[in-house]
C-alpha cells in the first residue's frame, strides 16, 4: 500500500528559517508514516517536469541551523502574483491544469506552501482552484495581517542590530554622521527593532513620514550636545512628507526601491557639512543562520502545517497569536498588511529615550 504524500515547497524571497520549516515537518510526516516530497523552485516545480525530492530523516538531518532553503525558491516565473492586495495577478488556467494533474500524477493528499502574500495569494488561488492547500507564513517583514510574527523577522532584526553596533565603533572614532538602510518596503518593523535595540538616533519608517529638516535639525542638535556621532536607520520605504519613496537603478536596469541612504546622505551633507557615511544591508538581512527565536518559531510552523493537513484544513495558514501556534484563513493574510502603529508602545519607547522619527 502506498504510502500518504504531502508535498512541501518554499516560494518568494529566502529567508532563515526555511530549512528549519523543512525539518520539522519532514519529521512530523514521519511519525504519522507520510512522504514528504519537496518540489524544488518554489511553484515552478510544480510543472517543471522534475520529480520532487523525498525528504526523509536522513535528507533533512542538519539542515535545521542553516539559512537559504534546500529546496530552492524563486520569485518570478508562471505563478507569482507579487504583494498580496497590491498587485494580485491571476494564474493561467493551463498552468492551474497542469498543477492539477501533479496532484493527480502524485496522489498528494495536500501541499504545504512556505511563502509571503505574494506566494500565499497564489497558494490561495490554487486553493480555490479545488486543490487542498496549506499555507506556512515567511516573511523578514513581519507584515502579515494573520499572524502576529513571522519566522525569519528576529533574524533580520539581529542583522540590523549586530551592523549597528559595528558601524558605532567606527562612527565615533571618526565623528560621523551614520546612515544604515534596512529592508522594509511598506512595513517598518525591521528598522523599528532593529534601529531600538542597536542604539539608533534616529529610525525612519514608511508609517511616519518624515522632514528633512527636522532630520538635519536632530543631527545639529546632537553636535551642539557634544554627540560623538549620529546613527541613523532607514527603511528602503521610506518616505519624506512628499510621500515619494525612493528608487534607485539596478544592474539591469530596473528601477528598484531603496537609495534612500544615499538621499538622506546628501541632504545632511549640502546642509550641514557634516561627514556623512551610508551603508545598506540589502540581502545581508536574508542570508545567514537562523536566530534561536526564529529556529524555535519554524519548527513549531512545520508541525503544525502537517498537522492541518492531517485535519483536513485546507485553505488555512499556520499563524502565530498570543504565544500559541494556530491557523487562520489564507485570505486573512493577503487581504490587508500589518503595519507598524505609530502609536504602538516601542513607538512610544524610543520616543521617550530620545529617539527621533524624523517628524
Amino acid at each position: 500500500m502506498q504510502p500518504t504524500r504531502v508535498g512541501i515547497l518554499t516560494s518568494g524571497g529566502d529567508c532563515p528559517g526555511l530549512n528549519a520549516v523543512i525539518t520539522a515537518a519532514s519529521r512530523c510526516a514521519e511519525k504519522r508514516g507520510w512522504d514528504l516530497l519537496g518540489f524544488c523552485d518554489g511553484f515552478e516545480g510544480l510543472i517543471s517536469g522534475t520529480p520532487p525530492r523525498l525528504l526523509s530523516r536522513k535528507e533533512t538531518s542538519g539542515i535545521m541551523h542553516t539559512g537559504g532553503t534546500i529546496l530552492g525558491t524563486v520569485n518570478r516565473g508562471h505563478f507569482i502574483s507579487r504583494g498580496g492586495p497590491r498587485n494580485a495577478g491571476f494564474i493561467p488556467p493551463e498552468i492551474i491544469g497542469r498543477t492539477r494533474r501533479t496532484f493527480e500524477e502524485l496522489n498528494l493528499r495536500g501541499l504545504i506552501v512556505v511563502g509571503g502574500d505574494g506566494s500565499l495569494n497564489t497558494a490561495l488561488q490554487l486553493h480555490q482552484a479545488g486543490m487542498p492547500i496549506v499555507g506556512v507564513p515567511k516573511t523578514i517583514d513581519n507584515d502579515l495581517e494573520a499572524t502576529a510574527m513571522t519566522f525569519g523577522f528576529d533574524s533580520a532584526v539581529e542583522c540590523v542590530g549586530s551592523a549597528l553596533d559595528r558601524l558605532h565603533t567606527t562612527a565615533t572614532s571618526h565623528k560621523r554622521v551614520m546612515v544604515l538602510e534596512a529592508m522594509g518596503r511598506h512595513a517598518g518593523w525591521i528598522a523599528l527593532h532593529g534601529g531600538v535595540a542597536g542604539g539608533a538616533d534616529i529610525i525612519l519608517i514608511p508609517e511616519i513620514p518624515f522632514d528633512f529638516d527636522k532630520i538635519v535639525a536632530e543631527v545639529v542638535r546632537r553636535d551642539k550636545e557634544g554627540a560623538a556621532c549620529t546613527m541613523i536607520v532607514a527603511a528602503e520605504g521610506a518616505a519624506p512628507l512628499s510621500g515619494r519613496q525612493f528608487r534607485h537603478r539596478s544592474a539591469s536596469g530596473d528601477k528598484r526601491l531603496g537609495g534612500i541612504s544615499d538621499v538622506l546622505a546628501r541632504e545632511i551633507t549640502a546642509r550641514t557639512s557634516r561627514d556623512v557615511r551610508t551603508c545598506v544591508l540589502g540581502h545581508l538581512q536574508r542570508g545567514g543562520a537562523p536566530t534561536m527565536t526564529d529556529r524555535i518559531l519554524a519548527t513549531c510552523f512545520g508541525v503544525r502545517a502537517v498537522e492541518l493537513v492531517a485535519e483536513g484544513k485546507f485553505g488555512t495558514m499556520v499563524s502565530h497569536k498570543d504565544h500559541r501556534t494556530v491557523d487562520a484563513p489564507l485570505a486573512d493574510a493577503v487581504q490587508r498588511m500589518r503595519k507598524v502603529d505609530p502609536s504602538s508602545h516601542l513607538v512610544l519607547a524610543a520616543r521617550a529615550v530620545g529617539i527621533s522619527f524624523g517628524d
